[in-house]
Formats: structure tokens, C-alpha cells, sequence
């Protein structure tokens, strides 16, 4: 028995995030309304970063863990890490070019972002290979298609996520930085095709912005969605723009992210930016 089989076993809701589980606290004297235990997705040991639980999710539930497993695991997991260091990784053996038009996208736009589906590994999801600055793909990001949970999976687990796309087309020396992938695509898809993917606020840096400077990039449009907590990451953001010599400017459309603009609010935003 694996993490995964054992949490689903024990009934305990749980969300992939990185190379851990997100679950609610174990400790039964800690009311944990927003899950704050994190589990590790191969070993089993969980700590709580509200109450300071720890211990080991099998010793826990009184369960023999699999040695095997997690040796076989660990031992896979070193392989992939090797692999991806080298060549990338490749797309499964089972996938299929995306040809639809989910959430309005044209198919020619998912082509060009070599979408596919995976019945295999990725089932009731698109997934996009995300490849890095030299043309290596380093994850694959799948989207569920019909609200399953987690909405959004990284694979692998943990992955360092690049810019997306990391080679970009800047418009007047422009890019539009963008928090979600399908921001990014939305805006691609109807003409800005300068739309860049952070994958999260928290995923920038000096270090990635520093590789659009070097592709002559002069301007960051930061267009975050319209909540306050992404307003206030809008801000974080501008400063390490500013900290790379990137001239910065924000869009906020009130009651719209960018994932949700019409093909005629696109253009009147190009319009507005670049005419």
C-alpha cells in the first residue's frame, strides 16, 4: 500500500501539491479548517505547519508500509530527475493531440501549444508540455475538463515551472505577464499573442525575468485577476520587475480575468496597450 491508497482507504481528502499531499490536520485536538499538514507523496511523513504535528501517516493509521514500494519509488523517482536534467521528459507513450475547443479556444491555438489527451495518465484532463528557455519539456501541466479534483496537476510532482511560454514574442518590446495558463492561452488565442504564464505569483523571480531581458524584453504588463490577493501579488511583482530594469504597467479589469476576456475585449485591450 502506497500514500495515495492509504489516505484514499482512511477516507482522508487530500490535494497534490508538489512533492507533498495537503490534508487536513491528523491531530484530533486541532480543528484544522484550512488544511495545513503537508504529506510527503513517497514516505508518508507528515507535519503540520499550524500545530507542529509530525510523525509517519502509516505508523499513524497503524499500517505496514511497503519497503519495497518506497524503494522502488525513491529509486524512480532519481531516474526521472536524471532523465529530465538531460533530455527532457517524453511525452507518454498513450497521448493524443487535443483537436477540440474546450472553454472557446480554438484548435489551431491548442495545436500550437501541443495540447493532448492522455487516457492513460492524465484521464478527463488537456495537458500542455511545458518547456523551458532551451526547448526541453520539464512538466506537463493538465487542466480537468469537467471540475474533477485537483483542477490543475503538475507532473512531475514539484516540477520547477518555467515561464510559459519561455521563449516569448514581445510586442513593442511588451510582454503581459499572466497568473494561470489558461490566461495565458485565452489572450494568445485572440491576438495577444505577447502573454506570458507565471503559474502563480509565487513563481517569479530575478532569475526568470532576467531570461525575457534577454530576449529584448523592455515592459511587463502585469494583468493579475481582479481580487484583492492578486492585486497586492501584482505589486510584489512590479518590484522585482523594477529590481531587473523591466518598465512595468497594470491592467485591472474590474469583475474579469484575463482567462474570461471575448475575443472583441481582447482587442480593445491590444488596442489600448500597443496602438
Amino acid at each position: 500500500m502506497n500514500v495515495e491508497e492509504l489516505l484514499q482507504s482512511k477516507q482522508v481528502p487530500f490535494l497534490p501539491k508538489g512533492k507533498d499531499y495537503v490534508v487536513s490536520c491528523l491531530n484530533p485536538e486541532h480543528d484544522d479548517s484550512n488544511p495545513s499538514m503537508r504529506v510527503d507523496q513517497i514516505t508518508g511523513i507528515f507535519h503540520c505547519f499550524s500545530c507542529g504535528y509530525k510523525g509517519n501517516l502509516f505508523v499513524h493509521f497503524g499500517e505496514k508500509a511497503s519497503f519495497l514500494h518506497l524503494r522502488r519509488e525513491l529509486i524512480k523517482k532519481k531516474i526521472r530527475e536524471k532523465r529530465a536534467e538531460s533530455v527532457g521528459l517524453p511525452f507518454p507513450p498513450s497521448a493524443l493531440p487535443y483537436v477540440g475547443n474546450w472553454r472557446g479556444i480554438k484548435p489551431e491555438t491548442y495545436r500550437k501549444f501541443e495540447a493532448f489527451q492522455d487516457h492513460d495518465n492524465f484521464i478527463g484532463r488537456v495537458v500542455f508540455p511545458i518547456r523551458d528557455i532551451s526547448g526541453k519539456v520539464v512538466a506537463f501541466n493538465a487542466r480537468h475538463m469537467t471540475g474533477g479534483t485537483p483542477k490543475y496537476l503538475i507532473n512531475p510532482p514539484g516540477a520547477r515551472m518555467p515561464l510559459y511560454p519561455a521563449k516569448v514574442k514581445p510586442i513593442q518590446g511588451s510582454v503581459i505577464l499572466v497568473e494561470g495558463i489558461y490566461d495565458m492561452i485565452n489572450l494568445h488565442d485572440k491576438g495577444l499573442t505577447n502573454a506570458v504564464c507565471c503559474f502563480g505569483t509565487r513563481n517569479i523571480n530575478e532569475d526568470k525575468l532576467s531570461i525575457l531581458r534577454l530576449q529584448g524584453v523592455e515592459q511587463a504588463v502585469v494583468f493579475f485577476d481582479a481580487d484583492q490577493a492578486a492585486q497586492k501579488a501584482a505589486a510584489n511583482v512590479k518590484q522585482i520587475c523594477e529590481n531587473v530594469d523591466l518598465v512595468t504597467r497594470s491592467v485591472n479589469i474590474p469583475d474579469m480575468d484575463p482567462g474570461g476576456l471575448s475575443e472583441n475585449q481582447v482587442q480593445k485591450l491590444k488596442q489600448k496597450l500597443y496602438s
